[in-house]
């Protein structure tokens, strides 16, 4: 019997190579595979944006003066009483800011703090305006009126805000000056008052217009009495509350760079059909031609009334002995 042959457990394998006339075949090389790992998945990858990351900024935090064009530090500008430190321009400030610059801590206090506008005229919109002004500022009007202490003096102060309804005069602002005027008549008081206001409020009509008279009214008795009443002129004071009790005082201050006017340079300039000369309604160019008495930056303001007072307080007090005499 002949053996059969063995089956070979290893497979073999043939390579057939096709010869090309002319073409010298070289034999394939086999690379082996690397022992280094690809390190290209290992490599972290590129943002997407090709940039560097940016740090978010609050909105706010930053603020560009409308005079020098500078950016300002928002907390840096209130630090400095809302005064830029590159060119001194006065920026708004708010009513409670502006009392608590005035008076000396805690003692101010607040008169008629609940009063608030009615819709007589039921002029349309004009409830749901007073409420958004309300929520926006924390105030029930555009004024806040009390007595309080500057140094040596009790004073009866008034303190117009202009972010509310661009603090115009309605029925409720003449209301409450003329009760902290009248206490301050009342108690022998000087009264101060700071305004800001875009005029009288359209809203109200003659209930507004009649504010400008009741006002001056209660300042002409207080005259009477020999007592000051010192008007602290602040950007912008317009319309009809300048045409009123902010152009009375004994005297008239302002703060550097205000508007000051009845109406606008451009309804004048329309009406007299002349050109305006430069800094027209500025309180630079108003201190020029006699219309105020003194211009008085922000951070001397408090020390600068109380000066005047003590001069002012001392000729009361001169003419009420001369009266008791």
């Amino acid at each position: 019997m002949s053996e059969r042959p063995e089956k070979n457990d290893k497979h073999e394998t043939k390579f057939f190579t096709r010869r090309i006339p002319g073409v010298e075949s070289k034999e394939p090389m086999v690379t082996p595979p690397s022992s280094v790992p690809d390190q290209s998945m290992l490599k972290k990858p590129k943002p997407v944006s090709g940039g560097p990351r940016k740090r978010m900024i609050a909105e706010g935090t930053f603020t560009k003066c409308p005079k020098c064009s500078e950016t300002v530090f928002r907390k840096e500008l209130e630090a400095n009483l809302n005064v830029c430190r590159h060119c001194d321009h006065h920026y708004m400030l708010s009513a409670w800011d502006r009392v608590h610059l005035l008076v000396d801590e805690d003692s101010f206090e607040q008169m008629d703090a609940e009063m608030s506008s009615v819709d007589v005229l039921e002029f349309p919109g004009y409830l749901s305006k007073l409420a958004a002004n309300q929520q926006k500022t924390g105030m029930k009007d555009a004024v806040i009126t009390g007595l309080g202490q500057m140094e040596q003096h009790k004073i009866a102060l008034g303190v117009m805000d202009f972010s509310f309804n661009g603090g115009s005069m309605g029925s409720v602002v003449g209301e409450k000056l003329t009760r902290v005027i009248e206490k301050g008549t009342e108690l022998g008081l000087p009264v101060i008052i700071c305004s800001t206001s875009g005029g009288a409020r359209m809203y109200e009509g003659m209930f507004s217009l009649m504010q400008m008279a009741k006002t001056c009214g209660a300042l002409a008795y207080h005259g009477k009495q020999n007592l000051p009443f010192i008007s602290v002129l602040t950007d912008p004071t317009m319309a009809g509350v300048m045409a009123s009790f902010a152009s009375v005082g004994d005297l008239i201050i302002a703060e550097p760079g205000a508007r000051i006017g009845f109406a606008g340079p451009r309804v004048i300039k329309d009406t007299t059909k002349a050109d305006l000369p430069d800094g027209f309604q500025t309180a630079e160019f108003l201190r020029d031609r006699g219309l105020i008495d003194a211009i008085v930056h922000r951070k001397n303001l408090k020390g600068q009334l109380a000066y005047y007072l003590d001069f002012m307080m001392a000729a009361h007090g001169k003419h009420r002995s001369k009266k008791a005499g």
